[in-house]
């Protein structure tokens, strides 16, 4: 007999916030049935050695090197057996029936194709990318410009993270994180897997704009809860990589659905925006780090 629901992990060098993912899966998940699917990233860290010791049932799969975040996923889905299947990143923990909320809402609404629940950062706020619209580029420069953040009661400048809206209310969205989300079978069925063009991040909201444009719905479930301590694992290992890897989302995520409809002006300052708040964020980063190198022990 098939799972209720297939977890598939993508893991890079995060062993002891993975063994807290899955200790919270099998602690907090006694209603339904689950299978685990990992895939690790050629971590050196120990962590396909602790799964094998600590946790037998969880089926792994090692890469041979560092693929990034969306093919392993792939990997795990084309593998996974259940009738609903969960994309979850390793540094997160689930609180109790979080599973089970979603996937009842996902068995009470046949038209929805897509759950998240409620995100919280490692002290408790709301981890807004949780539920946001489609990246958008004037949502898009409203974020990237701080005018989403001047202004985040008012739709015509939130519309982006969707902080308008009250995050206890159960709502429609355009688009959930991929740091857990429940995506129905029928809908795996239909339009596959990630766009793999997307080595890390915006695939979620690519896979998520996929759905829409199939005909299904997606919905923010705040009732079930999890932690994503986020920016942990190969984040940490390789802090430039992710930086570019982030901006580059949103430059192929604009390529693939919107650039098509501006005239090439408009594209090459959008472009050029990008490329700014790129170099900013890697000098941001390299000065942040030289400072704590420089910083003398007490």
């Amino acid at each position: 007999m098939k799972p209720d629901i297939s977890i598939c992990i993508t893991n890079y060098n995060a062993k002891d916030f993975l063994r807290d993912c899955l200790r919270s899966i099998y602690g907090t998940t006694d209603t339904l049935t689950f299978e685990i699917i990992v895939v690790d990233n050629f971590s050196g860290d120990g962590g396909p050695e602790m799964i094998r010791a600590e946790f037998p049932d969880v089926k792994l799969l090692t890469n041979e090197g560092n693929t990034g975040f969306t093919r392993p996923y792939n990997q795990a889905m084309r593998l996974a057996q259940g009738r609903h299947v969960v994309i979850l990143n390793p540094d997160t923990v689930i609180f109790p029936n979080a599973f089970a909320e979603l996937v009842g809402f996902l068995d009470s609404h046949p038209e929805v194709g897509i759950v998240s629940p409620k995100v919280l950062n490692r002290d408790g706020t709301l981890q807004k990318q949780c539920r946001r619209s489609e990246a958008r580029p004037w949502d898009a420069i409203c974020y990237f410009s701080g005018l989403s953040r001047l202004f985040p009661n008012d739709k015509r400048f939130a519309g982006y993270l969707m902080t308008y809206l009250p995050e206890d209310l159960t709502h429609e969205a355009e688009a959930v994180s991929g740091s857990c989300m429940v995506v129905r079978r029928e809908v795996v069925e239909q339009i596959g897997y990630f766009d793999e063009d997307f080595f890390a991040y915006q695939e979620d909201t690519d896979y998520c704009r996929r759905t829409r444009l199939a005909g299904w719905k997606i919905f923010y479930v705040p009732t079930a809860q999890i932690t994503h301590y986020g920016g942990e694992g190969g984040s940490k290992v390789q802090p430039y990589r992710t930086i570019i890897e982030w901006h580059r989302s949103y430059y192929l995520y604009f390529r693939k659905h919107f650039a098509k409809d501006y005239f090439f002006l408009f594209n090459f300052l959008y472009y050029l925006m990008m490329l700014t708040k790129l170099g900013y964020a890697l000098l941001t980063n390299l000065f942040r780090r030289k400072k704590v190198v420089s910083t003398p022990k007490p």
